[in-house]
């Protein structure tokens, strides 16, 4: 691994220029070790305002884990769009497939949610990935996903 290959962190306005969630739905906050075209880790620090808590459950708050998924989705899309910034500047990423999801423990308000995805393989616009989601270094969920690279004008 050549130390170029490496982005040590992508700050949240960074992520904002790579991928185009926003808010509420922008899931994480920051990207670790960010290995182009092999591994990232985003960070999503859970607050006890994050909007879906309302409802889910009010009496005891617990992240959704299709939510999970779903940063770890962001997480693969920032590494990719870091790795081919040419290839995904003005485009989207959406799922293909999400596969073997499992959800191990619940993640409350206040948990610090480390999501550590590492590409499978690509092939053109699809891209496949593992992924797995830790707090306290416990594993709280993980998938396998594909997400294919998608032109919004055609």
């Amino acid at each position: 691994m050549d130390m170029s290959d490496v982005i040590e962190v992508i700050n949240f306005d960074q992520i904002k220029k790579l991928i185009p969630h926003r808010a509420p739905f922008l899931l994480i906050d920051r990207v670790e070790h960010v290995v182009l075209d092999s591994e990232a880790t985003g960070i999503k620090m859970v607050s006890g305002n994050e909007p879906y808590f309302a409802g889910h459950f009010p009496d005891f708050p617990v992240m959704p884990g299709v939510l999970i998924v779903e940063a770890l989705a962001q997480t693969a899309s920032v590494m990719v769009a870091a790795t081919i910034p040419d290839a995904t500047t003005g485009k989207l990423v959406f799922f293909t497939t999400v596969e073997k999801a499992r959800f191990r423990l619940p993640v409350r308000p206040g948990d610090v949610v480390k999501l550590h995805v590492i590409k499978d393989s690509n092939k053109g616009p699809l891209w496949k990935f593992a992924g797995k989601a830790l707090v306290e270094e416990k594993l709280v969920a993980e998938a396998y996903f594909s997400a294919m690279i998608v032109d919004p004008d055609r």
